[in-house]
């Protein structure tokens, strides 16, 4: 791909560098090659022998010869025409993003209309049309599986969206504004304040919400520091908060919980570290009527 921010030294040398491979390699098969380049074979050897077996000093295959030849008559003429020196686009003035933008521009103006037409509908009803729910499911498949997995069942660290628990709430409004701005989460590290022994204790309290098995005696402890330090987003029962992202600590959904730690373990990492979990804005790269189809494709998951 052609990059037009490579230094002029860098530039330079980089042309150089391949010119000199490729003249390197044209001077190596010339002086190997005999002066009757054509000749196949000779009676001369190397001068050495091994085991009684001498080697012939026969010249490189004819077809070879002009194979390779060829090949190096290729090069250059790709690297006149195309990138490949330096900051040098080629004579046909192509990249790969040229071509890209291209091909882009050929796709919106064949499916552009298509998508216009989805995104004049409700998302309720595009969440009840087939055909809407398939092209929504190959742009989640595109743009959404990489995290949420194939399913959308979601994974360590990426909600499971076929549920009805959402963190910034499940209405078709708050999905489409997820997927349009995307979300940040902040969830601080509590280690510095809280010690191990608060750590500890805190933890204890969090997964007595869900009715896990916990320590009473050090979850009176960590209810204090739950009031303290983390009621003001979970709320005081622990319940979450939609508008902050931050999670219902009541149910039995941990996003966190690794495969190879307990629950309470898993909370004590994410408390000791804090979480800063990060979705991607869609609207600058898919367009509003994609994230319109899109948010009904999620929506659907979890109505059925």
């Amino acid at each position: 791909m052609f990059n037009d921010s490579l230094p002029t030294f860098w530039s330079i040398w980089v042309a150089f560098i391949t010119l000199l491979v490729i003249f390197g390699c044209l001077w190596l098969v010339m002086v190997v090659r005999r002066s009757e380049p054509f000749k196949e074979e000779t009676e001369q050897t190397v001068g050495h022998a091994f085991d009684g077996i001498e080697e012939y000093d026969n010249p490189l295959p004819r077809w070879w010869y002009l194979k390779f030849l060829g090949t190096i008559v290729f090069g250059l003429g790709y690297l006149v025409l195309y990138p490949g020196l330096g900051n040098f686009q080629g004579i046909l003035n192509w990249s790969s993003t040229g071509q890209w933008e291209e091909e882009m521009a050929a796709a919106e103006v064949k499916y552009g209309p298509v998508f216009a037409a989805f995104g004049q509908q409700s998302i309720e009803a595009l969440a009840q049309d087939p055909k809407a729910l398939e092209v929504g499911g190959r742009l989640f498949a595109n743009n959404c599986a990489v995290c949420h997995g194939s399913g959308a069942k979601g994974a360590y660290g990426f909600p499971n969206l076929t549920d009805e628990e959402w963190l910034y709430g499940g209405s078709p409004e708050k999905i489409k504004e997820s997927l349009n701005v995307g979300r940040m989460a902040n969830m601080p590290a509590w280690q510095g304040i809280l010690g191990d022994a608060g750590i500890e204790e805190t933890s204890h309290y969090v997964v007595s919400l869900s009715g896990r098995a916990h320590d009473e005696a050090l979850a009176a402890k960590g209810q204090t520091h739950f009031q303290t330090y983390c009621a003001a987003c979970h709320m005081p029962t622990g319940e979450g908060m939609q508008m902050l992202g931050a999670p219902n600590l009541t149910d039995d959904i941990w996003l966190y919980k690794a495969p190879n730690l307990t629950v309470i373990e898993s909370v004590k990492q994410t408390l000791r570290h804090g979480r800063q979990g990060v979705m991607p804005a869609q609207l600058p790269r898919l367009g509003e009527d994609k994230v319109h189809l899109l948010t009904a494709y999620v929506y659907s998951l979890s109505q059925q």
